[in-house]
């Protein structure tokens, strides 16, 4: 029996990104990008996303950071063995980007923890010539 507590509260974050050439606006410097996150409780008690926070860098490091309650307006209970997935947007003012960051999770027995985000990259994709 795994008696390691640690392990009760794992959660793993997947990405996927999809640049929005109609929502975008090249000239004026706006790049906008749609991710899609799955977020699947590995451990073995449920646990509830609370709130996020977003570390967004272009490629001229300028950072956004943007925090706020759940993921498009819900704090979902995900039990062990399930997922939760959504799908938001970003802009930022270069071709190129990432986004980090983590989500604060409590779990039914109270105790909080945060999910890691690892880092990914917003990219346009390479334009033939």
């Amino acid at each position: 029996m795994d008696t390691d507590p640690d392990r009760r509260y794992e959660i793993s974050v997947a990405t996927r990104t999809q640049y929005l050439a109609d929502q975008s606006d090249e000239e004026a410097g706006r790049y906008v990008f749609a991710y899609t996150i799955t977020i699947r409780n590995t451990g073995s008690i449920a646990a509830q996303l609370i709130s996020r926070h977003w570390v967004i860098t272009d490629s001229d490091s300028q950072v956004q950071e943007v925090r706020g309650l759940g993921v498009v307006g819900e704090q979902p209970l995900i039990k062990p063995g399930e997922a939760f997935e959504y799908t938001s947007g970003t802009a930022i003012a270069t071709q190129v980007g990432t986004m980090r960051g983590a989500y604060q999770m409590v779990a039914e027995d109270g105790t909080r923890f945060d999910a890691a985000i690892p880092e990914f990259t917003l990219s346009v994709p390479r334009v033939l010539h």
